[in-house]
């Protein structure tokens, strides 16, 4: 079975999310939403499959990253979500709540040793190809 299958997003805390999302807009050419943005790429073997990978900055006291006390939490995309949730509970991964289900895809969290949260993500990345388009603007 497949664990993790990419980098789903990056997710990072802030003193000011407007205005970062602005910057990285204006210098470094982000198209930026009130998400942050999503950058486009293809598998070698599925070259007509978008996948996407999120990047979005979070207000400093955001509660999204909690139990976790870090500044960061990473996104991991995985291909059968439920059952690898299965495997992870029987090696004695810390699950932080329950299994999220929405149009885009499943989503659930785990702890690393150090207290990380992670974030698991099982895409439906047709879903953001018809949201964002093929240049990663929001429509």
């Amino acid at each position: 079975m497949k664990r993790v299958t990419g980098l789903g997003g990056i997710f990072f805390k802030c003193q000011n999310p407007a205005q970062i999302r602005e910057w990285y807009a204006q210098h470094l050419g982000f198209k930026v939403d009130d998400y942050g943005t999503m950058f486009e790429w293809r598998l070698p073997d599925a070259p007509d499959t978008p996948g996407f990978t999120q990047w979005s900055p979070f207000k400093e006291d955001t509660t999204y990253f909690q139990p976790s006390e870090k500044d960061f939490m990473f996104n991991y995309r995985v291909e059968n979500l439920e059952a690898l949730l299965e495997v992870l509970r029987a090696e004695g991964v810390t699950i932080v709540g329950e299994m999220e289900t929405f149009d885009y895809g499943k989503f659930a969290w785990i702890l690393d040793p150090e207290g990380h949260k992670i974030e698991l993500w099982e895409p439906v990345d047709q879903v953001f190809k018809d949201l964002y388009g093929e240049d990663g603007a929001t429509r």
